[in-house]
Formats: structure tokens, C-alpha cells, sequence
């Protein structure tokens, strides 16, 4: 009896130097413990990032870190490439209506304001001044810059369009879609300003458009348009077009930038600085007079401003 049960205790006891599998599954391979890494090592696979990549297993490092770039991806997508944010490979529709439209504010707010101040008309008090339509102008911009900005870049300028095409931050298959609707923009917004002062608006103010003052030769007149719109284009490049500017203050300093042009120029040439708020009453008034400077001295100061921030300031 005795031998008996020594006999069924050494057959339940495991075998010396075999170890028990006491609380482990059954099936698939085998492991013994000399396979198994260190418990110390099992215990810092989650903290490591490069351990547990072989069997699948994710780290809390590459999570954060896949999170993290989602993030920025996520960003740079709403982000936009082009001016304010804009995205360049949009729709073309949505951005060509929303240059319409924010030229037409620009044309029709700035125009409307100086024929008030050349025909002496009162609002609630004295008439407007030279003063008026130069604030006028910037202000325009600096709204149209916030409202259409994120759409289409808020050019509402030939000379921005062709300034930033030149240098390759702008596509050139959008250019005749954005030099259109501005121009019909502008042909509204000279409408507009018919409409609120008709005849004498048309007829003994011109709608505000733009000719070189008496004694002012063409040429004159010429320079001085190159040379305000570099001032406009120099500075819508900069704070629109480089991540290291503060977005939130782009639209103001275009403004600034064409209300300055204004009261530099306004005496001599009338201060267009863009060949579209020039173009467009021109047409309305039925006088295109020294029309060819107010095209080409825009789009070589445009050209030129843009070129030498890309080419020496732009960050790399």
C-alpha cells in the first residue's frame, strides 16, 4: 500500500529540471524559459519607442508621435499654399467670384468717396477731402483683404495676380480668371458709383478715374505709378506670403500700404496702384486718356517688388 502511493507521487511530480506548466494554455509552441526575455526587459517594452516593433505591438512614444503628425498635417491642409491661407488648387469658380466681388467693394467704396470730395457734395457736415479718399481706399482693402482673403488670396489687383504668378507663388492657369473678374469688378464698382451720383457723377467727375494732374507729363505720371505699386506689392508679399509674419496683421498693412500710395501720388496721377480701379471708370466714364500707364506702370512695380522680396528677403 505504502509503495503504491510513493509510486502515484512520483508520477504527479514534475519531472527535476523540466519545468511545470502549471497555469499556462495548451496547444501552439512551446517556450522554455530560456527563451523569455529578462522580466526586467517585459516590463519596459511600452516605455521604449523601439521595443515591441517586431511583434506588432505600438509604444505610447509612437502614438503621441502619430497624433502629433496628424495634427500638423491636419493644419497645413486647412492652412491653404497660396496668399492669407488660400489654397492655389481650389476650385476656380469660388475664387474668380470672390476677387469679383471684393474689387468691386474696393472700386466702388474708393470712387464713391472721392467723387463726393470732387463734386463738394455735404454728407452730415463738410464735404469730403483728399484726406477721406485715401482712407477710404486703404480701408476698403484692409476689409476686402479679411473677407476674401481665405477664398482667393484677396488680390483684387492685376498688378498682386501677375507679381505673384512671376515668381512662382501663384498658378499662371488661374491668371486670366482672376485678371477678368477683376476687371469686371471694377466695371461694377465705377456702375455703382454712377448709380449714387448719376450725371455729374459721370459727366464732371469722371467717376473718380484716374488722369495725370495739369502739368504732368505722361512719363511722370509713369514712374510715380511704378513705383507706389511697389510700395503695395512689397508689402502684401511680405506679410501675406511669409509664414514668419503675423497672419492677423496682413490685412491692415495693405491697407496702410495703398492708403500711402494714395496720398503720395493722389495729386499727381490720382494714385491708381492698380490698373483695374483705374481701367474700370475709365471705361464707364467713356475716357481711356493716358489709359496705358495706369496698365503698364502697376504691373512693372508689381512685378518688381515681388521679384526682390522672393529673390533676397523671402525665408528659404
Amino acid at each position: 500500500m505504502d509503495r503504491e502511493s510513493d509510486r502515484r507521487e512520483e508520477e504527479l511530480r514534475p519531472e527535476a529540471g523540466r519545468p511545470s506548466t502549471a497555469g499556462r494554455p495548451t496547444g501552439g509552441v512551446r517556450r522554455s524559459t530560456e527563451d523569455a526575455p529578462p522580466l526586467d526587459d517585459r516590463r519596459g517594452v511600452l516605455d521604449e519607442p523601439h521595443r515591441g516593433v517586431d511583434d506588432g505591438r505600438i509604444t505610447r512614444d509612437e502614438m503621441r508621435r502619430a497624433a502629433r503628425d496628424g495634427v500638423v498635417d491636419r493644419e497645413e491642409e486647412l492652412k491653404g499654399d497660396g496668399l492669407y491661407g488660400s489654397s492655389t488648387g481650389g476650385p476656380i469658380l469660388p475664387a474668380a467670384l470672390a476677387e469679383l466681388v471684393g474689387t468691386f467693394i474696393l472700386v466702388f467704396g474708393g470712387t464713391a468717396v472721392a467723387v463726393g470730395a470732387i463734386l463738394g457734395t455735404p454728407t452730415a457736415g463738410a464735404a469730403y477731402d483728399s484726406l477721406a479718399v485715401a482712407l477710404a481706399f486703404g480701408l476698403a482693402l484692409a476689409a476686402v483683404a479679411a473677407a476674401t482673403g481665405h477664398v482667393s488670396g484677396g488680390h483684387v489687383n492685376p498688378a498682386v495676380t501677375l507679381g505673384l504668378a512671376a515668381t512662382g507663388k501663384f498658378p499662371w492657369k488661374s491668371v486670366p480668371y482672376y485678371l477678368g473678374a477683376q476687371l469686371l469688378g471694377a466695371i461694377v464698382g465705377a456702375v455703382g458709383t454712377w448709380i449714387a451720383f448719376g450725371g455729374p457723377g459721370r459727366n464732371e467727375a469722371k467717376l473718380a478715374a484716374t488722369y495725370p494732374a495739369q502739368g504732368v507729363g505722361d512719363l511722370q505720371a509713369f514712374l510715380l505709378e511704378i513705383l507706389i505699386t511697389f510700395i503695395l506689392v512689397f508689402v502684401v508679399v511680405s506679410v501675406a506670403t511669409d509664414d514668419r509674419a503675423p497672419a492677423a496683421i496682413a490685412p491692415i498693412a495693405v491697407g496702410f500700404a495703398l492708403a500711402v500710395g494714395v496720398f503720395i501720388a493722389g495729386p499727381v496721377t490720382g494714385g491708381a496702384v492698380n490698373p483695374v480701379r483705374a481701367l474700370g471708370p475709365m471705361l464707364v466714364a467713356g475716357d481711356l486718356t493716358s489709359a496705358w500707364l495706369y496698365i503698364l506702370g502697376p504691373i512693372i512695380g508689381g512685378v518688381l517688388a515681388a521679384f526682390l522680396y522672393d529673390r533676397t528677403m523671402a525665408e528659404g
